[in-house]
């Protein structure tokens, strides 16, 4: 209701905002009656980006760029970025959020063509770029991407022939870095060339990405023909597609794998983009997406070998996705 309600004031908002750019002259607010109580409401910005604004009994409506966004105004104070209330050094908050009254409301408000003003009733200013409060807005957040992708098959990763990043590119410069993780991003997997067939190779790898996460396994272990371990990655036997780690609290984010050493035959690399075949899912047959996407399963690894006795239990969906958006972020 609130966003027709504010779509509906927004055309009249442009034409008297055109005549004010023109004229150079400041907005009068006046009243609109929407309810039992009163509606003051206002509309200033430059004619590229108009903007629209209704002062609510407990939140604050924005119509800016297109978009209709409602912010609580416990929110608003919460996350003010003043200095007093915001360590920018540290990215933290400084201010209290239990001592925020529940109903609070800004005393005064004003918009200008970039910047949201509100006036506290204890007189504390916090000022907003109206493009962040876009950008952090339940709304804008529904509109844009967390982490965008290049969906492929195996046609479109071939035509797209993304190029590996040599080793001494990869450690030594920052373009060869990022070459990397732009490629692991977007696509899901990466490649470094020439590397030392060395586990300590691998490692200065590893850890030039980020940190190495300690698991059941160690933090970097072997691959080899180990009968003793109860797993069947440890055999001689293929492993069709799968996800590793579905077990785990949280899924590892990244693996990396390096052949250090290969004798006989067999050993090829399968890769497949579960993400295409999730969207594949959920256009083609949406039902069984919100099933996978929604009812939680138990993931399990069992070892009770050698000495080795691990038994691991992770809870979650087959497909994560985050719940404002559906965007897919992770799969099990």
């Amino acid at each position: 209701m609130w966003c027709r309600r504010l779509a509906w004031l927004y055309p009249q908002a442009r034409g008297l905002l055109t005549k004010g750019v023109k004229r150079q002259h400041r907005w009068t607010p006046r009243l609109q009656r929407s309810s039992p109580s009163a509606v003051r409401w206002l509309s200033t910005a430059s004619e590229a980006q108009e903007c629209s604004w209704l002062l609510q009994a407990d939140h604050f409506e924005l119509l800016y760029s297109g978009t209709c966004m409602r912010f609580d105004y416990v929110w608003l104070r919460d996350h003010c970025r003043s200095a007093s209330c915001y360590n920018t050094k540290t990215n933290q908050r400084s201010l209290d959020t239990a001592s925020i009254e529940l109903d609070i409301k800004p005393a005064q408000v004003r918009v200008d063509q970039t910047t949201l003003y509100l006036t506290w009733p204890d007189g504390h200013m916090t000022r907003y770029s109206l493009e962040w409060l876009s950008q952090h807005s339940y709304e804008g957040q529904k509109q844009q991407l967390v982490q965008p992708r290049v969906l492929w098959n195996e046609k479109i990763y071939r035509e797209a022939n993304v190029p590996a990043v040599s080793y001494s590119a990869f450690l030594e410069t920052n373009e060869g870095l990022k070459d990397f993780l732009q490629n692991f991003l977007l696509y899901g997997i990466a490649f470094v060339d020439d590397v030392p067939a060395t586990r300590e190779d691998t490692e200065r790898v590893a850890e030039r990405i980020s940190h190495i996460r300690e698991t059941i396994y160690g933090k970097m272990w072997d691959l080899t023909s180990d009968f003793s371990r109860g797993d069947t990655a440890y055999t001689k036997l293929a492993l069709d597609r799968h996800t590793d780690t579905t077990y785990f609290q949280e899924p590892c984010g990244m693996q990396l794998f390096h052949c250090l050493r290969h004798e006989g035959t067999g050993g090829r690399t399968l890769l497949v983009d579960g993400f295409f075949g999730a969207e594949q899912v959920r256009q083609h047959h949406p039902e069984e997406f919100e099933i996978l996407s929604n009812i939680p399963l138990r993931h399990e690894y069992i070892e009770n070998g050698g000495r080795s006795h691990n038994h691991m239990v992770g809870i979650g969906p087959v497909l994560n996705v985050y719940p404002w958006n559906k965007e897919l972020y992770m799969m099990r």
